[in-house]
């Protein structure tokens, strides 16, 4: 019997901001519209992806033999900690909970959410897996910003008001950075070893240097786009501007193998606060 501590630790729940940040902005954004129903099974479909593409990546990797001798969370493959096919099993009941919640949403909504449902899944799955993942060619900055920014912050906006904005992409746009930063600097810890056994990752693309400077213009950009609100609240996200320019200096002076484990867990909570706090400003203004 695998320890469900073992199981947590597995779902890498680190990443985890990156699935409640776009629910909490999108939610703020409805304001009076709020539809609190709505708002949770969105929270629900959102971390259940995340925690099936974990899963995934951890199945996929672990089974091509890509993820041994890893510095960061465990590995339940690669680890012998968990049996490849318990660990698929685990994704796809993540996919599942996802499934039947995105399900709902769109009895409740449109129709449409259950294709764009299906792409996510899709893509969730393809990053690592299949015959040509992607993940292993350096797109992976791009899903995530897709998903995980333009579409779970426009999709929860949406389901509560039935309706798109100019705003809405506005606001999802700073959420999608920091999604990706948290991808970015979990790709520069991994870049040496990722590059040994042939995936290139845009870590691995941009090399050592520009990787770490994309991670930090990633940062920058989000501040940016926040300002793009036009409203005098959105400076209230400045207020995280120091940890910003202390994680970019940190991971731009060379920070890398187990020092890079708490920047990891440190830009989560960048995303997290920053996403509190532009969803108070959207909520003031």
């Amino acid at each position: 019997m695998i320890p469900v501590r073992t199981w947590v630790q597995g779902a890498r729940p680190r990443t985890l901001a990156a699935a409640v940040s776009p629910i909490v902005v999108g939610t703020a954004l409805a304001r009076g519209e709020v539809m609190w129903n709505r708002a949770a099974l969105a929270l629900i479909v959102s971390i259940s992806l995340q925690v099936a593409v974990n899963y995934s990546n951890d199945y996929s990797d672990g089974v091509r033999g890509t993820d041994s001798d890893r510095i960061g969370p465990i590995r339940l493959v690669a680890g012998e900690l968990a049996s490849a096919s318990a660990v698929k099993r685990a994704a796809f009941l993540s996919f599942l909970v996802a499934g039947v919640g995105g399900l709902f949403l769109a009895s409740m909504t449109s129709w449409w959410l259950v294709a764009i449902g299906f792409g996510a899944m899709l893509s969730a799955w393809t990053y690592t897996g299949g015959k040509r993942p992607y993940g292993y060619a350096g797109y992976g900055e791009i899903s995530v910003f897709i998903f995980f920014g333009l579409v779970a912050t426009m999709g929860t906006y949406y389901v509560q008001t039935l309706t798109l904005t100019w705003e809405s992409l506005v606001v999802a746009l700073p959420i999608g950075f920091l999604s990706c930063a948290i991808l970015a600097i979990n790709n520069i810890r991994d870049r040496a070893k990722d590059s040994v056994v042939g995936k290139h990752t845009l870590a691995v693309r941009l090399g050592d240097r520009g990787s770490r400077n994309f991670f930090f213009a990633l940062l920058l950009a989000a501040h940016l786009c926040a300002l793009l609100t036009l409203t005098p609240w959105a400076l209230l996200t400045l207020a995280v501007l120091p940890l910003t320019l202390r994680l970019g200096k940190s991971v731009r002076q060379g920070a890398d193998g187990f020092s890079l484990i708490p920047l990891l867990a440190k830009t989560g909570q960048l995303q997290l606060l920053f996403a509190g706090l532009l969803a108070v400003a959207l909520w003031l203004s």
